[in-house]
């Protein structure tokens, strides 16, 4: 019997196929995804304007200082007295917290260390110690509370030379603080129901200073907030910076952050100072 010619081969192995892809069903085919939006390139306006050459405003930014009178024994800022350091600044700004708009911080500040009740008076909250600056070396963030108002200072310290060193101050009615790889980033209540304000602060190397790297307004799933304090009643982050320096207007970082909290979707930009300026 002679051997099948290459027609009848080739109409065999067409039925092979044919009867592979029948046994396979689609799995593995392309599906459609819905029409894609038309990309839109990003306008310049106004090309004649002249580059601002300079900031409007002096917001401290990169503002650092080194406390004087606070000595850090063996370079170990786990030794340094967190209600030392608040004592300190409260002492260097009477006119905010003798009888400025934080008195109330001030004359609680005496029931640090007591127990019971009385000791739950003071403002100075609990520090927090972890390696912000990649030196290999603990730093200290710790917060306090501007009373008899709603906010925050939320502060970062560092060491230099067994020296301490303010490398981040800001504050504003919180409503939580983290901290994740070398940043810490701030949660504060928003006027808008439903969004909240999200500021990150991250180390930078080059300034030596925790700089103000995200600043956005993200959706929190429809819960209710309570509307920020007004900049005539010592706001933090409202129409004033907390120095009490207007604040430029500022668009939202595009990079994502490094941050544990629950994934949120940004969806605009809020003016802000990254430093308390003091």
């Amino acid at each position: 019997m002679g051997l099948p010619g290459r027609p009848v081969l080739a109409a065999a192995v067409a039925v092979l196929l044919a009867s592979a892809a029948v046994g396979c069903g689609d799995a593995g085919e392309l599906q459609g995804a819905g029409a894609t939006p038309t990309a839109i390139s990003p306008d310049r306006l106004w090309p004649d304007l002249t580059p601002a050459s300079r900031p409007a405003f002096d917001i401290g930014e990169v503002d650092t200082e080194v406390v004087k009178g606070i000595t850090v024994p063996d370079g170990d800022i786990r030794k340094v007295d967190p209600v030392a350091v608040v004592a300190k600044e409260i002492a260097e700004h009477p006119g905010d917290y003798g009888q400025g708009s934080y008195g109330e911080t001030a004359r609680r500040m005496a029931d640090c260390g007591k127990s019971g009740a009385q000791g739950t008076r003071c403002p100075v909250l609990k520090a927090y110690y972890r390696d912000l600056t990649g030196d290999g070396h603990a730093d200290l963030t710790l917060g306090f509370r501007q009373l008899p108002g709603n906010l925050t200072a939320v502060r970062v310290y560092t060491v230099r030379k067994n020296r301490l060193v303010k490398v981040m101050a800001y504050e504003d009615a919180v409503s939580g603080v983290e901290l994740a790889g070398r940043s810490v980033i701030i949660r504060a209540p928003s006027e808008v129901a439903g969004y909240e304000y999200r500021l990150q602060w991250t180390w930078d190397q080059q300034q030596q200073a925790m700089l103000l790297t995200h600043d956005e307004m993200l959706r929190t799933g429809g819960r209710k907030r309570s509307p920020r304090p007004s900049a005539s009643g010592a706001s933090g982050a409202s129409s004033a910076s907390p120095s009490g320096r207007p604040d430029p207007s500022s668009a939202s970082a595009s990079a994502s952050s490094a941050s544990a909290s629950a994934s949120e979707s940004p969806a605009s930009s809020r003016v802000s100072s990254s430093a308390s300026g003091r």
